[in-house]
């Protein structure tokens, strides 16, 4: 890359209103069926159909049950529970296969002002080599910048085409922008407390200098990577793209250094382990009719963004912000069997006032955790509800 370009780094959740789990091993097995089935539901493809990663073999090596997601044939879990596996993340770190995630760069002088057309967050006011979270939004209710994006796996079809829908009509009117899809990376999330010693041994460049949503391109285990301060699952941790042929042996060198502290971890720990974080999954807590103001997401659309407005949606958003949503999203705390999404949340006297989007045991906090939508007003911290499982509140 160029020395006079200018990064900037985020993650893109879809937003198109634009879109925790020990208790013994006959419920680790029952959990882990469940959530096979739960993620199997979100699969875009046949068997035939999916996609695999550089890491395929790998992972299937290394004992992975692989399951379709969003096209792609993902590990769910390794030979540890997906209990243990949430726990080891927290106490050490885990390696997580992301490269089903949709990696892209926007080029040109203009790639600034078009990307804001697209999404809430305050782009311009990026410093070079910071990041952030954002979401892209509807119409629904001269330095050569260079900007990298991860838009959501599930989201990479209709993504792109929002995206190149725009972008012809932005350069038509003489707007300076062109993409880059990175089908020719892969991506790895190393996250934990283990994460940041355990990778600074394969790179030169000092960790503790890269804060939070910090982007660097640099050597990582003698590749050209991109990495990220950034992660999904409440912990610290690295977001690193890596060429392609250069993936299995970074992926072996970070499981090596960490001396069997850091482990291979799929998609059933990824998930409670967002969960207990409180952190969106698009299909269940993020839709298209759901607005990020309703998703608790307001801190993402920056100051300036609030004042000017000019992205989609901005009338509804804004107006949101201004009087108020009609929904919330929240976080539950429950006894009994474990809600799960779609189970319906009734005020004590049993009305309905919302919805479970995600919910699961929480291995960390040892109790059933969930969010969900209620409606305004119920949503204050300590408001007590029922939440309909089996057909019982």
């Amino acid at each position: 890359m160029a020395d006079s370009e200018t990064f900037k780094s985020f993650c893109i959740y879809n937003d198109e209103g634009r879109g925790l789990w020990q208790l013994g091993q006959s419920i680790t097995r029952r959990l882990a069926q469940a959530e096979k089935k739960n993620i199997a539901r979100r699969s875009f493809a046949s068997e035939s159909d999916l996609k695999k990663t550089v890491l395929y073999d790998f992972h299937v090596a290394n004992g992975g049950k692989m399951v379709p997601f969003a096209g792609w044939s993902m590990p769910i879990q390794y030979k540890d529970s997906i209990m243990d596996s949430t726990l080891n993340c927290r106490t050490n770190g885990s390696l997580f296969d992301v490269s089903h995630m949709c990696g892209l760069s926007l080029k040109g002088k203009d790639c600034i002002p078009f990307l804001e057309k697209l999404v809430v967050a305050d782009v311009a006011g990026l410093a070079p080599g910071t990041g952030t979270l954002t979401v892209f939004t509807n119409e629904k209710e001269v330095t050569d910048d260079h900007i990298y994006l991860v838009v959501n796996a599930g989201c990479r079809d209709k993504d792109l085409a929002h995206i190149e829908e725009h972008m012809k009509a932005f350069t038509s009117k003489g707007g300076d922008v062109s993409w880059h899809i990175h089908d020719e990376r892969s991506l790895l999330a190393l996250q934990g407390p283990l994460a940041a010693p355990v990778l600074q041994h394969l790179m030169k460049d000092d960790l503790s200098k890269i804060y939070f949503s910090d982007f660097r391109v640099l050597d990582i285990n003698g590749a050209p990577c991109y990495l990220t301060r950034t992660g999904y699952t409440g912990e610290d941790g690295f977001e690193i793209s890596v060429p392609s042929e250069n993936a299995v042996d970074l992926a072996k060198a970070i499981l090596d250094k960490s001396e069997g502290k850091v482990r291979l971890t799929g998609l059933g720990a990824r998930d409670s382990l967002r969960l207990e974080a409180g952190l969106c999954l698009y299909g269940n807590d993020m839709e298209q009719h759901i607005t990020p103001v309703e998703a608790g997401l307001t801190w993402a659309i920056g100051k300036r963004r609030r004042a000017e407005g000019g992205f989609l949606g901005a009338e509804v958003i804004l107006k949101q912000i201004a009087d108020g949503p009609s929904i919330r999203r929240v976080g539950l705390f429950s006894a009994g069997p474990p809600a799960r999404s779609h189970s319906e949340i009734q005020d004590e006297k049993g009305q309905n006032i919302g919805e479970v989007t995600s919910g699961g045991f929480s291995p960390c906090l040892k109790k059933n955790i969930a969010m969900g939508y209620v409606k305004s007003g119920l949503h204050k911290a300590g408001t007590k509800v029922k939440i309909v499982v089996r057909g019982k509140s």
